[in-house]
């Protein structure tokens, strides 16, 4: 009965143990598996990475384009910048679902939605919808040029793997990232994600293996994990017996496979499910934090409370040891941001749900000195197109679109790369999605071509290149 009460559970935390065995990958006599430590010295130890799921518009949040509001309502072929269509310029695109109703080419122009306001010292632009992301803006570095190639939600598997999805399945930067480094907290996981995932961006460790995809939490004390829990109500003194018990048969059998680094896994895999029951409802416990605190997050308000406690429990996990915390925002079908209609009421009630969590992140990290060794991203599949979907609404926008990073020897107060007038290209210092990846594992310490896998020989777009433009 304790075998299978706990299987389940030590099925995650396996996750956590096979990272340091070597299990599953290519044999190679002169190739072995990283030994957890960088590859040079680190500006950073951890990362928090916030996806937003459906595609943000670059121009209503931090790209602002007045030249979408001063030609509205005329075609792109009437206006000054008629070649941003250009056919050439358009070959782009890599089209999963063909004669898709969307993830087309949209010739009005539509105005811009909000107005902007600048921030910080540099007077970056930021979005009124976005009043608190704002105020940090000199802990920013904007990057407005960057590109990818599928034009439909795959674009979110896109951006965590740097692959396109007909491309077939590999591991996203967090499982690079778990696979490349050592553990900072032995009784933690040090890959997490909060929030839903669609099916076809569910796993990350693909050939790496199932060790190194992250551990979904819940922001539940009480009920943290999936199989976190015996069914059936059970002694503490009665789980211990049931570990121990399952760790003497596996040792057994350790003796007649005294070679099999997935079972040597399992056995430490039971040791640390039975620590993670005790260590991370106390990481999810906000007993503890100040009233300030719990407010600084929006904790207080609806709208703003479930995204809160997640970057409040990002904040707690970084501050224990955990590497990667991947936080997706708005995931369930296309996702949340994913405006083709509506984009106004869209994209402010949003903004207002994210804006003030994420401020707060960054605030609280900063405060404590932990946002100097904590990069933070706030990333999407795509941008929005410059011309109108419907009335009211802007489609799909791969040509051309902004994230952020913040924290971990990265400098703040920046704006990097532009889009053209219209927002419809980047054209300037221009970034396909695994130069952010590059960055950040730079920022860690790591080089992604000593990690490579033998009969995994990696494309150099997938290594991406640094920005060194936005390292400190």
């Amino acid at each position: 009965m304790f075998r299978r009460d706990f299987l389940g559970f030590s099925g995650l935390a396996l996750a956590a143990m096979l990272h340091k065995d070597g299990y599953g990958r290519a044999s190679d006599a002169a190739w072995s598996p990283p030994d957890g430590k960088p590859h040079h010295p680190p500006r950073a130890k951890s990362v928090i990475w916030l996806f937003m799921n459906g595609g943000v518009s670059h121009m209503e949040t931090f790209d602002p384009k007045p030249m979408l509001t001063k030609y509205a309502g005329k075609s792109i072929a009437e206006t000054p910048f008629k070649d941003a269509q250009n056919p050439e310029k358009l070959k782009l695109a890599r089209v999963t679902v063909v004669n898709d109703a969307n993830g087309q080419q949209r010739n009005k122009l539509y105005p811009l939605q909000v107005g902007f306001k600048k921030y910080g010292k540099a007077g970056t632009e930021v979005s009124d919808w976005l009043p608190h992301t704002g105020s940090c803006v000199d802990d920013l570095a904007v990057i407005r040029s960057m590109w990818t190639t599928d034009d439909n939600h795959g674009a979110q598997t896109q951006f965590h793997t740097g692959r396109h999805m007909l491309d077939g399945e590999f591991p996203t930067l967090g499982a690079w990232v778990h696979y490349g480094l050592g553990t900072l907290n032995e009784n933690l996981p040090q890959f997490v994600s909060m929030g839903n995932r669609e099916y076809w961006n569910l796993k990350d460790g693909h050939y790496l293996g199932p060790a190194h995809d992250a551990v979904p939490v819940r922001v539940d004390p009480a009920n943290p994990l999936d199989f976190g829990k015996p069914e059936l109500p059970i002694s503490a003194a009665e789980q211990k017996a049931g570990f121990e018990l399952a760790g003497k048969l596996n040792k057994l059998r350790a003796a007649d496979y005294p070679n099999d680094p997935a079972l040597d896994a399992r056995i430490k895999s039971y040791e640390l499910a039975f620590r993670m029951q005790k260590s991370l409802p106390e990481v999810l416990d906000f007993s503890k934090e100040t009233e300030e605190t719990k407010t600084l997050y929006g904790l207080d308000r609806n709208e703003t409370r479930p995204f809160g406690q997640q970057m409040l429990a990002a904040r707690r996990l970084v501050e224990r040891g955990v590497r990667f915390i991947q936080v997706q925002h708005g995931a369930g079908g296309a996702g949340v941001w994913d405006a083709h209609g509506g984009l106004k009421a869209n994209h402010a009630k949003n903004c207002l749900a994210v804006d003030q969590p994420i401020a707060g992140l960054l605030k609280d990290l900063k405060r404590t000195g932990l946002l100097k060794e904590t990069i933070v991203v706030f990333a999407t599949e795509f941008g929005r197109t410059p011309g109108t979907q419907g009335s009211d609404g802007r489609d799909h926008h791969i040509f051309g679109f902004s994230v952020w990073m913040a924290g971990g020897g990265l400098k703040g107060g920046v704006v990097h790369g532009a889009t053209d007038e219209i927002g419809f290209h980047a054209v300037e210092d221009r970034h396909y999605v695994t130069d952010v990846h590059a960055t950040i594992l730079h920022q860690l310490g790591l080089d992604s071509r000593k990690l490579e896998v033998p009969g995994r020989k990696r494309l150099d777009i997938d290594h991406g290149a640094p920005i060194k433009e936005v390292i400190a």
